[in-house]
């Protein structure tokens, strides 16, 4: 990576270079590629999330292991929780462990809020016994808002609400992070606790790496693997496709300001794509299948199948003006990425995490 010359890798490069980095989440999909950015960028790193469920999850890919001080253990463990951030004494703490997706929601609707909410009470009291100054960021999601499924992008200041369980418990972990950045986090007080609580909300991530059952991408590349036709379930629902590496950099810029102005950015902010990429999956999957070179799709409803929103769009201009956050890539360029990545895995999954490195280089160079 002694090549990469763009100012903005040079900038947080100058911010996490050498910086302790506790990173929640760190074995998911979003959590490896924060793994991976963060490693190149210099950062000591110490992970704390669940066991990857198999040798193919990106965090097993890339050598997790050999860039961070991995703890595997449960967010609800808090007294482990807690040790391990005491023991550490980051300068930062990005939380993105989570129970992250909606349809598992509605199986696991108790374990999701205990998760997501619980979890976050967790990490948050954590940081409380901290000594030292840490800046904190915390991933939500796009799904916080209430959504009226209107054309409208939604801007951070809008109504938090929550249709399913995943979304709900994503919207109570913001009412709670509100609170502890009230009681215990004060600006008015900072100079006492010199912690800084800023909020993430990103748009639906695609990229290399992600299994996950029942999300489009995943589903896309297993089947044109095998050259079997893809199912989708709701193909005009419109949602704010971005590459992961668009809101890994964006948290990252985050932090870099918070580190900087603590009682400026410690607020929330929403990173997503331009609005003309927020499209419907129909279109995303005729833009896998032209940079797939081949496949095939075929729809079907389930009169059945738990409620997902059907139209969903972000507004980043308070991103976009006060961090100088923007999209890198546009729905094809971001498609073709991640299609490049799974192409690369099945036929030479033995060159996945020097690749994974090159689309980080690639990424900053944009």
């Amino acid at each position: 990576m002694e090549n990469m010359v763009d100012s903005l890798f040079q900038k947080l490069e100058q911010t996490y270079s050498g910086k302790k980095v506790f990173l929640t989440g760190h074995t998911g999909f979003k959590g490896s590629w924060m793994l991976k950015t963060l490693s190149l960028l210099g950062a000591d790193i110490k992970g704390y999330a669940l066991e990857p469920n198999s040798k193919d999850d990106l965090f097993h890919l890339i050598n997790g292991n050999s860039i961070c001080d991995s703890v595997i253990a449960d967010l609800r463990d808090k007294k482990r929780l807690e040790k391990e951030i005491l023991d550490f004494q980051p300068d930062f703490v990005f939380h993105l462990a989570a129970q992250p997706l909606v349809r598992l929601s509605y199986d696991i609707p108790a374990e999701t809020f205990e998760v997501n909410v619980i979890g976050t009470a967790n990490v948050l009291d954590g940081v409380r016994l901290l000594k030292n100054k840490c800046d904190v960021v915390l991933i939500t999601t796009d799904k916080v808002y209430h959504n009226n499924e209107w054309i409208y992008p939604y801007r951070e200041n809008d109504r938090l609400g929550g249709y399913d369980p995943y979304s709900a418990s994503k919207a109570c972990a913001e009412l709670l992070i509100d609170s502890y950045r009230n009681s215990f986090f004060n600006i008015k007080t900072y100079s006492t606790h010199k912690k800084a609580i800023a909020v993430a909300r990103a748009g639906n991530v695609i990229g290399g790496g992600d299994w996950s059952k029942d999300r489009l991408i995943p589903d896309i590349a297993k089947a044109f693997a095998i050259e079997k036709p893809v199912v989708i379930r709701n193909p005009n629902s419109v949602r704010p496709w971005q590459h992961v590496l668009e809101p890994v950099v964006g948290y990252l810029l985050l932090g870099l300001n918070l580190e900087k102005s603590p009682l400026q950015f410690n607020q929330a902010y929403n990173f997503g794509p331009h609005l003309s990429d927020a499209l419907p999956v129909e279109d995303m999957i005729k833009l896998a299948i032209e940079s797939w070179g081949m496949g095939e799709y075929k729809v079907e409803n389930d009169e059945n199948q738990p409620h997902e929103a059907g139209l969903l769009k972000l507004d980043i201009s308070k991103a976009n003006m006060e961090l100088k956050w923007q999209p890198k890539m546009d729905a094809v360029k971001a498609v073709n990425m991640t299609m490049d990545w799974y192409k690369t895995f099945f036929d030479e999954s033995e060159i996945i995490s020097d690749f994974t490195s090159r689309q980080i280089d690639e990424f900053f160079r944009l």
